[in-house]
């Protein structure tokens, strides 16, 4: 009885594989239907009449379709999308670009960055041919490529469809704005591949955007942990794919400092961990460079006074005294709030003559005429307090030896680098930015910092009044909301933030608030887990900051996903956020 009721089961299998309607199950788990304006795996909708819904072959080209918004990321200010995919052949696409010589060098860059992101996308797949010319025609005004806090990113899209060709027309103010719409181009495609080629399509689209906010950026910390060039240029990469701007390179602390600087090389030969893990100037300029191209500055942050540490140990052996104080010492809770200790000594007028050094030789590597971070949190007043030779310099200043004397030293440490980076630079146009602390409190910032110098950093949670009250003082304000955008939190301590978390940190949108960004320090990160830390939760942070939708994190999740789907075929690992049945089959979780 038990063989003949193996053979039945295997007569029954037979039968089944045999009837023509088993393989044509199987070949809807690659087919998807726009149902209500959602896409859903057709094998999972045996009850719902789909006969007269648009039928797809792949999830990416159904969403390209289905509803308002397709996959677009973040949101632009206007969009209307066609419905009609038509397939695509890059080596059949032809860029006419008008601008400055200068202007036309960098569209060119641009465009050539584009067209490999899309057949990078393609995962080595050998890319279909098509018969349809695709002319993208880009205009921009501005005849400089500067881009700085001023910018303006606004451009205008438009993609139509005629029998055998595609025109693209974009039209912005600066090329930087030209760079978005080519981003937001390759989001108006999607791939379908099959038998090791990809076929590429597109649709149609009439697309009005600009940011609201000028400043979106991300914090990497290189001091915690070195992280590599190449990793730095993934993160480029996949800020550019979300028209994120800025690089916050926080980029020494008391940990080490990386930066091979040739004014002043001593500090990275002692301070960086080995010396494979230093930042050369080549380094610095070529990431400069790869940034410029992918519509992205670099803020440079030289932190000071505190998180000051290794590699400022040379002054005495250099005939310029004691430039940092209380390094390493231990037990570290008596003289600062993380280990290793450090604090450089404002006492000492050498300090200022090498912080002098160093932003000109940044200068130089980085030009920064408009901001620059120069850190100014956590200091221990017990580090200060337990030098001679700072407690005489202020008994000399007529500074009380208590908190307020110590505040005043502080604010004198930050006027006197102001005034070594004017003299490094040679104009006092610069913007400085300073993490929020007790001294930017706003009981005590009007008496010690110009609002029309100092910009403040707030590291506050989201209830906090202390941005708000600085914006009414007059001082501009950028957030890093300790409660929701700081993404090591979880790992390192205090709770972590998830992407809906990020989406819904909603902040004041009034002249003074610049922007804000996301910060990931690095004491438990590095090369191995940056991408997972940063990436999607970075994507949301980028919706809220340049469209900043007044809807819930619920209607950005399948463009999240997709958007998440485009960063992994461009190479960056990314956290999962739905389980994959959920995101084949929209709605239903």
């Amino acid at each position: 009885m038990k063989v003949l009721g193996i053979m039945l089961l295997l007569l029954i299998v037979v039968i089944l594989s045999s009837q023509p309607g088993i393989t044509e199950d199987f070949d809807d788990r690659t087919s998807f239907i726009c149902w209500e304006e959602k896409c859903l795996a057709k094998i999972s909708l045996d009850s719902v009449n789909t006969v007269n819904a648009p039928t797809f072959h792949s999830v990416e080209s159904c969403r390209l379709t289905c509803g308002k918004h397709g996959n677009l990321l973040p949101l632009p200010t206007i969009a209307n999308l066609g419905k009609k995919l038509v397939q695509i052949d890059l080596s059949n696409m032809k860029l006419l670009a008008g601008g400055s010589p200068e202007v036309k060098a960098y569209l060119r860059s641009i465009f050539e960055i584009f067209r490999q992101n899309l057949k990078t996308e393609c995962g080595g797949n050998a890319i279909s041919p098509s018969n349809m010319s695709v002319y993208v025609v880009i205009n921009v005004h501005d005849k400089e490529v500067k881009l700085d806090r001023h910018t303006n990113e606004s451009y205008k899209l438009a993609v139509t469809q005629e029998p055998g060709r595609v025109y693209v027309t974009i039209y912005a103010e600066t090329a930087f704005g030209a760079r978005h719409a080519l981003e937001t181009l390759s989001q108006l495609t999607s791939r379908v591949n099959y038998d090791n080629s990809c076929s590429i399509y597109i649709i149609s689209a009439n697309i009005e955007d600009k940011p609201v906010f000028k400043h979106r950026g991300i914090l990497i910390d290189t001091s915690r942990h070195f992280i590599p060039v190449r990793d730095l240029e993934r993160t480029l990469g996949a800020m550019a794919a979300n028209k994120l701007n800025v690089l916050h390179w926080h980029a020494t602390d008391s940990h080490s400092f990386p930066l091979l600087l040739s004014k002043i090389p001593l500090l990275a030969r002692l301070g960086a961990y080995s010396g494979n893990e230093t930042y050369t100037e080549s380094d610095i300029k070529h990431l400069v460079e790869y940034a410029k191209l992918r519509g992205i500055r670099i803020l440079m942050e030289i932190d000071s006074p505190a998180h000051a540490s290794n590699g400022w140990q040379f002054g005495n052996k250099a005939a310029m005294g004691n430039l940092v104080l209380c390094r390493n010492h231990h037990p570290w809770e008596e003289a600062c709030m993380q280990p290793p200790c450090g604090q450089l000594n404002p006492a000492n007028p050498n300090v200022y003559n090498v912080l002098g050094l160093i932003y000109k030789n940044l200068q130089e590597l980085i030009p920064t005429d408009d901001m620059f971070h120069m850190g100014g949190d956590e200091v221990a007043y017990s580090c200060w307090e337990g030098s001679s030779e700072v407690k005489d310099y202020m008994l000399t200043k007529g500074y009380a030896l208590n908190d307020s004397g110590f505040k005043a030293l502080w604010a004198e440490f930050h006027n006197r680098a102001l005034k070594a980076w004017d003299n490094a630079i040679g104009h006092s146009n610069t913007k400085i930015i300073l993490w929020t602390s007790d001294l930017t409190d706003p009981n005590n910032i009007g008496t010690y910092l110009d609002k029309d110098r100092f910009i403040i950093e707030a590291w506050t949670s989201q209830t906090d009044p202390v941005p708000h009250r600085l914006l009414k003082m007059g001082y501009e304000v950028i957030y890093a909301s300790v409660d929701a955008w700081y993404l090591d939190h979880g790992f390192n301590g205090g709770q972590s933030h998830s992407w809906k978390d990020v989406y819904d940190n909603r902040i004041p949108r009034v002249p003074k608030v610049l922007g804000g960004e996301a910060a990931l320090w690095s004491e438990i990160v590095d090369s191995n887990n940056l991408d997972t830390r940063l990436w999607p939760r970075a994507a949301a942070l980028a919706e809220r900051l340049w469209s900043n939708p007044n809807s819930p994190p619920e209607d950005a999740t399948y463009r999240l996903m997709e958007t998440r789907n485009r960063l992994i075929r461009r190479g960056v690992q990314v956290s999962e956020i739905l389980p994959e049945w959920c995101y084949l089959n929209e709605g239903r979780c």
